[in-house]
């Protein structure tokens, strides 16, 4: 993945990219009140060539001025009909409020439907208000079953 969005480049992850990937997501979480769970839920974005790459998904980073201000992934999950789960979607609030993280959708979900899946599944929580209005503005309907403990949300949305 290589693409640009007015001024930022959106491109694959690099194994170089952990640090300052991991520090978006943690300064995010901590933005909203929410636990870094380097152990847990966050493990994955310390593994990201185990747990997305060998897995069959991908991670990208958004870059501005070559500095990492977002991040959004996804992976095959067991959970539904050939379906996936797009993760770890964080922007810093300095990028928020131009159309980034809609976009990033958009090209998370052609990126996934070129691949022969057809659900999304995601997780987040109440308090990441924007992000829940994107997702249901985007055709996602919610659902029953989080399974990660800071979420309280979970939706779905079939591709066609």
């Amino acid at each position: 993945m290589r693409s640009y969005y007015r001024n930022f480049l959106i491109r694959d992850w690099q194994k170089q990219d952990c640090t300052l990937a991991s520090a978006v997501i943690r300064d995010v979480l901590t933005e909203y009140g929410l636990p870094w769970e380097p152990m847990g839920a966050d493990r994955d974005v310390l593994e990201v060539e185990k747990h997305y790459i060998e897995a069959g998904g991908e991670f990208w980073v958004v870059e501005k001025e070559k500095k990492i201000v977002g991040t959004a992934a996804y992976y095959p999950i067991r959970r539904g009909k050939l379906a996936v789960e797009i993760r770890k979607m964080y922007l810093l609030p300095l990028v928020r409020g131009k159309g980034l993280g809609n976009y990033l959708l958009q090209e998370l979900e052609k990126a996934i439907f070129s691949r022969g899946f057809q659900e999304i599944w995601l997780e987040t929580a109440s308090v990441l208000q924007e992000a829940v209005n994107l997702y249901e503005k985007s055709g996602y309907q919610a659902t029953t079953g989080v399974e990660t403990t800071r979420c309280d949300r979970i939706y779905v949305k079939q591709i066609n």
